[in-house]
């Protein structure tokens, strides 16, 4: 293993004096390197949108998305997967992330795990990955064998696999069928990839689930109303999401949101529509959940 060639470990020219700055120079410098990170992303759009592209394509055939990674790179995949069920209201299998080490290495490093390929095809092979499956494999270096096993087991069932990678021409970019590699730069303390390179592998896995989720209906305008009303917050949230949308009052929008049984997606169609319950979740079922899909569907119903 050659670390000195890997762009995550090279040494960042602009913070050599760093140990002797203020803490405010500190953080200013570090502000600094991270206003690179956004460009950097920019960079590779056109293969990000592909990447969204195929996990819709994924998505709607009945296929899950897996994110695979190793310390840092893991616990990022595991953090957007997670979020996916409440924000969205997704089934918690749709979108998962595994971990070299497993749950026990979400919180305390275990050393070792991401050396070994074989434990991510374990990893998979519990988790029954099919051909319909696609794999995002995480990795600041873009050499980590735990994240190359998993693409390439992934690779040898059909999967449709992408490599997310913050180094050039990585082993990763070579196994994965589609290279999203964001050059950021080196990091302000040498090789701390959870830096630039975790600011820029979240952003991108931002947009990898908003905008599929997007695609698939999740959202009316701007607004999440898939929402999982599950704590006091989001029940709130479900209650603007539907006034906010359809421009009743509270009191309307908590009888529409009891009547859809908590359903904001649900509410905002009926209340737009004017429709029983019923007959609502029946053009929405129509209309592939999508609420702009339902109502041009009310509005034209020979289309």
């Amino acid at each position: 293993m050659n670390l000195e060639n890997l762009l995550t470990e090279a040494r960042n020219p602009a913070t050599m004096n760093i140990d002797r700055l203020s803490g405010r120079e500190i953080v200013e410098l570090i502000n600094r390197e991270d206003h690179k990170i956004a460009a950097a992303v920019k960079n590779i759009l056109p293969e990000i949108a592909q990447a969204v592209e195929w996990i819709v394509a994924s998505f709607k055939t009945g296929g899950r998305l897996f994110y695979v990674g190793a310390g840092t790179s893991g616990r990022l995949g595991i953090l957007d997967a997670s979020e996916c069920p409440p924000t969205y209201g997704t089934d918690p299998e749709l979108v998962q992330g595994l971990i070299a080490g497993g749950p026990a290495a979400i919180l305390r490093a275990v050393e070792g795990a991401e050396d070994s390929p074989t434990l991510a095809v374990e990893d998979l092979q519990a988790k029954h990955l099919c051909p319909a499956d696609i794999v995002v494999g995480i990795a600041a270096s873009g050499r980590t064998p735990y994240v190359l096993g998993g693409l390439q087991y992934a690779n040898s069932l059909g999967c449709r696999t992408i490599a997310l990678t913050c180094t050039p021409a990585s082993e990763m970019s070579q196994a994965a069928a589609l290279s999203l590699t964001v050059l950021a730069g080196p990091e302000v303390v040498t090789g701390s990839t959870r830096m630039k390179a975790g600011t820029a592998q979240k952003m991108v896995l931002n947009m990898l689930t908003t905008a599929s989720m997007i695609r698939l209906g999740k959202t009316y305008s701007n607004l999440m109303v898939d929402v999982q009303a599950t704590n006091f917050k989001l029940q709130e949230r479900a209650k603007r999401i539907v006034s906010t949308a359809t421009g009743v009052s509270r009191e309307q929008c908590e009888t529409a949101l009891t009547v859809a049984n908590g359903s904001a997606k649900l509410a905002v169609t009926m209340l737009l529509t004017s429709l029983p319950a019923v007959p609502a979740a029946r053009l929405l079922e129509q209309a592939g959940g999508v609420v702009a899909a339902a109502l041009a569907l009310h509005s034209n119903p020979q289309k």
